[in-house]
């Protein structure tokens, strides 16, 4: 008799701003056998106790990916101490600071958060804009590194015990493993990395005076960040020991999830915030730092892999936002099925989602969201729906004519089937205002860092990691749809530009 070979798996880890999701993946065959989310209905809430100040508390993350593991087990009658391998992706650009008992010192600055803007511009001014372009791909902006010189200006006594700092996917290891590591990607989207010397930027260390042991022995992506602590592993019902092998931003790993590694390859997602992802084999930069380029998730010196990221802040956001404003009272299915029933162009009332910090694809302006030429005695509240995801849709297209300026030709975009990707308004309005073919596939961001653990432990390879990956749809855009969206679009962006002319 042959013994039936035991079952192994992998477990995901997506923080996200609004919840943490988890995913149990079967090694053998690659389907995802359980997922769960915590909080399950509810979501994150973002402290701003300032205008642009945008924080959350790791140590909420912490409690969530505990919650939303043991929620694993109740929904799986899979036993998790067949876990093999541990990988995390989360919101980027935040910055978590502990000191040397790796303790917290503040809440972490996120990734909306504005107030480091002038920071950025500082270096900017200081570096100059060739230097910083040339060799960090980007503006200093109001990145990690902006935000650790606003602390160390306005909150010097927490700046003098720092140990170190380090985004948010790195603190949710150190909680697993008690260890620190960091990747040229995470160095590189907080714009610490210098990408033609290969090593952390001597121009950003020297400017902002930062002490270079605030920053982790770095490995690669798909490399081993630490094994989990005898005590988590208890409490968590896993192995001790088993390996944390991935950790990557969350657009990177959105890319991976949909298999877009290659150059010329591009990814979109449309969570709290919305993103265009396109990979290169070139160090470019976008001249006004509106895109940014990231080392993607198998960059290495031999082999150039850039992510150009396009991000709009207020996606998502906006959704949740236009949903609380009205009471709450339907749910995100419902708002999909009652923009339906509202004519394209939502009869005249145009949506701008610019409300949630500043947006870089903007020149780092606060515009600010809001509505134009509301009626009072035609528009009701599936209008209110559907112009939201218009505006966000029209936000796409133009941060894509950015990238399209900057040399991007593909005309086909992939994207999981989730969040505003959800709803048929959107993707149909998204594919006709930008042209893009669109392809949805099952999967989301702790699948996908699920996967990337199984490439990391030695598992998958980049060529046989994505065999079980299923298209949902492919809409593909209709010649009538794109001319009429054309003259809705050209209307919003008329009106965009005289709020940023207004606001400079």
């Amino acid at each position: 008799m042959i013994a039936e070979r035991k079952r192994t798996f992998l477990l995901g880890i997506d923080v996200g701003t609004s919840a943490v999701k988890v995913a149990l993946v079967e090694v053998a065959t690659g389907a995802v056998v359980a997922t769960a989310s915590y909080p399950e209905t509810e979501e994150r809430g973002i402290k701003s106790v300032e205008p642009g100040w945008a924080e959350q508390d790791p140590e909420q993350w912490w409690a969530d990916v505990q919650t939303a593991v043991h929620g694993l087990r109740e929904q799986s009658a899979c036993d998790l101490h067949a876990v093999e391998a541990i990988g995390i992706t989360y919101q980027m650009h935040g910055l978590v600071i502990t000191d040397r008992e790796q303790h917290l010192l503040r809440d972490a600055i996120i990734w909306c958060d504005s107030r480091a803007v002038p920071e950025g511009a500082r270096a900017l001014q200081a570096i100059g804009k060739e230097k910083c372009l040339h060799h960090l791909l980007n503006y200093p902006g109001n990145f990690t590194a902006a935000k650790l010189a606003w602390v160390r200006r306005q909150e010097p006594a927490v700046y003098a015990r720092i140990d170190k700092a380090m985004l948010p996917g790195d603190y949710i290891a150190l909680r697993l493993s008690g260890e620190v590591t960091s990747t040229v990607s995470m160095l590189s989207e907080g714009v610490f990395w210098d990408f033609r010397a290969h090593r952390l930027s001597q121009e950003i260390l020297d400017f902002f005076e930062f002490d270079d042991r605030f920053f982790a022995e770095t490995r690669p992506v798909f490399a081993t960040h630490g094994n989990l602590a005898a005590t988590v592993a208890e409490a968590l019902q896993l192995t001790p020991g088993i390996p944390i092998t991935y950790k990557a931003g969350d657009q990177l790993n959105n890319a991976l999830s949909l298999n877009v590694l290659q150059p010329g390859e591009i990814a979109a997602t449309a969570g709290t915030s919305g993103v265009i992802y396109a990979v290169t084999d070139q160090l470019v930069y976008d001249p006004l730092s509106r895109i940014n380029s990231f080392a993607h998730v198998n960059h290495d010196p031999e082999q150039t892999r850039i992510g150009l990221l396009l991000c709009i802040n207020g996606a998502g956001i906006s959704n949740r936002w236009i949903r609380d404003c009205t009471g709450a009272q339907h749910s995100y299915v419902q708002m999909n099925e009652m923009a339906a029933t509202v004519p394209a162009g939502a009869d005249g009332l145009l949506y701008f989602p610019f409300g949630n910090g500043a947006e870089r694809m903007l020149e780092n302006g606060i515009i600010h969201a809001g509505f134009w030429e509301i009626d009072l005695n035609r528009h009701r509240t599936a209008h209110l729906y559907r112009a939201v995801q218009e505006g966000i849709a029209f936000a796409f297209r133009y941060g894509l004519d950015i990238m399209r300026a900057n040399g991007l030709r593909a005309k086909v975009v992939k994207a999981g089937k989730a969040n505003l990707f959800l709803s048929r308004v959107f993707a149909e309005v998204f594919v006709n205002v930008t042209g893009l073919t669109l392809e949805l596939y099952h999967t989301d961001a702790s699948v996908g860092a699920a996967i990337g653990a199984g490439i990391g432990l030695g598992i998958y390879t980049e060529a046989n990691a994505f065999e079980n990956l299923r298209q949902a749809a492919v809409i593909t855009p209709d010649a009538v749809q794109h001319g009429h969206y054309e003259t809705i679009y050209q209307d919003w962006l008329k009106k965009l530009d005289q709020q940023i002319l207004q606001n400079k």
